[in-house]
């Protein structure tokens, strides 16, 4: 997508919002109102603009609700300096790319002050190269990302969009939580993280102790 079009589109704070809830768990029309507070008729147009430019798809459910999900990763990079403007929208790397391409990345490059023009100009080159290396770095870290946050919602049985799952999980990593310290931590209503406990507990993956819920899969 455009990443002018894409800028203008995000500038909307609501879209925005609605974005951020479905990177949480797909929704449906009545959920969505209810997170901002704004009428479903107003929700329903923005749904609308998400979804022709391509961020969105929705799905039936066995009781015939219309549900939203995020549609595929994306990537919008801006960047602001003195010395130029620029936007742009990339999809996350290919699998296949090999990340060792990126000859800077594993180096620790320092750069003295000079007032020469000849090693200004190199330097310059170089820093436009990184900066182009680090680009698709991220991509490509995004792309993993995206793939290992599937394999988690796989394994607790959770559906591939569910993304809390994996941030209810990393929270209790370490120590075990209780409810509402888990809802702070994932930013979730205390109902929906006690929900998805019920079911990772059903699967055996999270177990409730006395000092809270913990895990209970670490191979």
């Amino acid at each position: 997508m455009d990443s002018a079009a894409l800028l203008d589109l995000l500038g909307n704070e609501n879209r925005r919002r609605i974005l951020r809830l479905l990177a949480r768990k797909p929704c449906y029309v009545t959920e969505i109102s209810e997170y901002l507070g704004v009428s479903p008729k107003a929700v329903i147009e923005h749904l609308r603009k998400l979804e022709e430019a391509g961020l969105i798809e929705s799905r039936v459910d066995d009781q015939r609700r219309k549900y939203f999900h995020i549609a595929r990763n994306i990537r919008l990079e801006v960047s602001v300096s003195p010395y130029g403007f620029a936007s742009k929208s990339a999809y996350p790397a290919n699998n296949s790319f090999d990340i060792t391409t990126c000859r800077h990345l594993s180096l620790d490059i320092s750069w003295g002050e000079t007032n020469d023009l000849d090693e200004l100009l190199a330097v310059l080159q170089e820093l436009e190269q990184l900066e182009n290396e680090l680009s698709l770095a991220q991509r490509w870290v995004q792309g993993r990302l995206c793939d290992v946050l599937d394999q988690v919602s796989e394994t607790v049985g959770a559906g591939p969009e569910s993304r809390i799952y994996a941030d209810v999980l990393a929270s209790v990593r370490s120590d075990p939580k209780s409810v509402g310290e888990l809802s702070e931590d994932v930013d979730a209503p205390r109902e929906v993280v006690a929900e998805l406990l019920e079911v990772m507990a059903d699967n055996g993956v999270v177990r409730r102790t006395e000092r809270g819920w913990e895990l209970t899969m670490t191979g």
